[in-house]
């Protein structure tokens, strides 16, 4: 059944544009509270946001749709994506919801659900909130006596930040490490820097004074060069920039040299697996995560299991094999000992207890393996009815072709976009001209098709 509103990761779009209107929220509200008020009330949902201009809009929008089917609603402010997911567990809410659009610039934004368990909604879930949100809404509005209620709470800030402590290890603290976070003018740019402080780090802030426009404005995870140019100029041991709704996180070592999240991976995997805390014998990690990794896995007698790209098939996956660890190459890292979602915060220190443990340089504790070359191209094309290049023949046989020409030493990945008109082709492996050139004769194919 083809998704009408929700993507990868949610619904997400130009703010104040369809999808990601104000009657848009007021609908997923409606849809959502009436999906979820299942059983005897009350009936709550927890609603958080990072620090983009439509926050405004949205919020409002999504309160009135939930209170119009007698859901109660709790509202939290600007807190990370991680935070909500504690939040619907710890408060017995039914229902999560975020409103962001993590890394994207702060035209967009976006609503992420999640569950009273506090993981992200299954498609299956989602396609039937879609179809409740198309068919009779105005049938199921609560009486005027079981409408909802609203209320603001001024502690959640604290609350995560009392859980992003519990993460770190308890014999260790970070003393004598001074650690430049970037929080991307984002959703936790209060929290972050209060949770290193408190742990004992000299905390250097970025990224800490947003205005609804300027989040991930050249900082955060996705623009991470003032990060590092910070961390060379004060000398700081490590650097941590996160996203917009600090779901995700890139690392600089204390060179300023910028530790992705394969490598993050590769780090916590070793440690947790030398201290007999790792679950599922490997790693859960995305078709686009780097061939090095693997191999590193492998060498430790450990596996990698792939899934498709976005965090919500990881932690699925993660759930089925009964993994304790599971990420992005982006940043995202899932660490379901701690949390039912990526949290970059929560990952950060996972790097900071090794070298904390060690009392070794990032440079030295961070550098687990030699990443094998990797080429990532995008092919804008235009939306033409259901069909899009990856259904034509040529395409087909350009992408055999180059499997053919890799002969065994190397991947291919070529795949649609979840969220815009792009196919994504990426290739990796030992003779990095051979895969540039794969990759530039798929493209040229796709090019060509679309």
């Amino acid at each position: 059944m083809t998704r009408k509103y929700f993507g990868t990761d949610g619904i997400r779009g130009k703010a104040n544009q369809p999808p990601m209107t104000a009657e848009t929220a007021l609908r997923v509200g409606m849809a959502a509270g009436r999906y979820f008020s299942r059983g005897e009330p009350p009936h709550r949902v927890v609603i958080a946001k990072d620090t983009r201009l439509s926050g405004y809009m949205l919020e409002p929008a999504l309160v009135a749709g939930f209170t119009s089917v007698g859901m109660d609603v709790m509202l939290f402010g600007p807190l990370p994506t991680p935070a909500v997911a504690m939040l619907t567990r710890s408060m017995r809410a039914d229902l999560g919801v975020m409103i962001s659009a993590s890394h994207n610039s702060f035209e967009d934004n976006g609503i992420k659900l999640f569950g009273p368990d506090g993981y992200k909604l299954s498609d299956e879930v989602e396609l039937e909130i879609e179809a409740l949100m198309d068919n009779g809404l105005a049938d199921h509005l609560a009486p005027p006596a079981q409408l909802g209620r609203a209320k603001r709470f001024e502690d959640a800030q604290a609350r995560y930040v009392e859980f992003a402590k519990r993460a770190f290890p308890r014999h260790l603290n970070l003393e004598g490490l001074r650690v430049v976070i970037d929080c991307a003018h984002g959703a936790a740019y209060r929290v972050a820097p209060e949770v290193l402080w408190e742990l004992g780090a000299e905390v250097v802030k970025l990224g800490i004074n947003p205005d609804g426009f300027n989040i991930n404005m050249e900082c955060g995870s996705t623009d991470p060069a003032m990060m590092c140019a910070k961390v060379r100029e004060v000398r700081a041991d490590l650097g941590i920039a996160l996203d917009g709704d600090a779901d995700r996180c890139v690392i600089a070592d204390e060179q300023g040299r910028i530790i992705d999240g394969d490598q993050i991976l590769g780090l916590i995997a070793q440690q947790w697996a030398k201290a007999g805390h790792l679950s599922g014998g490997g790693v859960v990690a995305t078709v686009m995560s780097n061939l090095g990794l693997e191999r590193l896995l492998h060498s430790r007698g450990l596996k990698l299991e792939r899934t498709a790209v976005g965090d919500r098939y990881v932690v699925e996956r993660m759930r089925a094999g009964g993994f304790n660890l599971g990420g992005e190459q982006s940043g995202h890292i899932v660490l379901s000992d701690f949390a039912t979602t990526g949290d970059g915060l929560i990952a950060g220190l996972q790097v900071l207890a090794a070298i904390a443990e060690s009392k070794r340089k990032a440079s030295e504790v961070c550098r687990m393996f030699q990443p094998v070359p990797q080429i990532l191209q995008n092919v804008r094309y235009v939306k033409n009815g259901k069909a899009t290049p990856l259904e034509r023949d040529d395409v087909a046989k350009a992408i055999k072709a180059g499997e053919e020409r890799l002969n065994g030493s190397g991947r291919i990945l070529v795949r649609k976009s979840g969220t815009e008109p792009v196919i994504r082709v990426m290739a990796e492996g030992d003779d990095e001209r051979l895969v540039k050139t794969v990759v530039q004769d798929i493209c040229s194919v796709i090019e060509t098709a679309a």
